[in-house]
């Protein structure tokens, strides 16, 4: 499923235009976004939570030439599914 396809179920559910549920669909991602980008937690009830984790420094590998490499410390964004949206998914 596309940003655009929760736009349209948004147009045929709600009735609202498709613009608007265009910019709906979209608001609402820029704002998780700009959540997350703060480094806090997007905490969904049912759905799930979505957390900024930071991974440190390590030593790494090239897999075709077997020569060692530094690997930055970065951010990650995780997702982690609450039990009733396990639950809903494995029925």
């Amino acid at each position: 499923m596309r940003k655009a396809d929760i736009a349209n179920e948004i147009f045929k559910q709600v009735g609202v235009s498709k613009n608007d549920a265009a910019d709906i669909v979209e608001l609402v991602l820029n704002l998780l976004k700009g959540v997350l980008q703060k480094g806090d937690a997007v905490k969904i009830a049912g759905f799930g939570n979505f957390v900024v984790r930071s991974k440190g420094a390590r030593k790494g590998r090239n897999p075709r030439t077997g020569e060692e490499i530094g690997i930055t410390p970065r951010r990650v964004v995780t997702f982690r599914p609450s039990q009733v949206f396990k639950k809903y998914v494995n029925s």
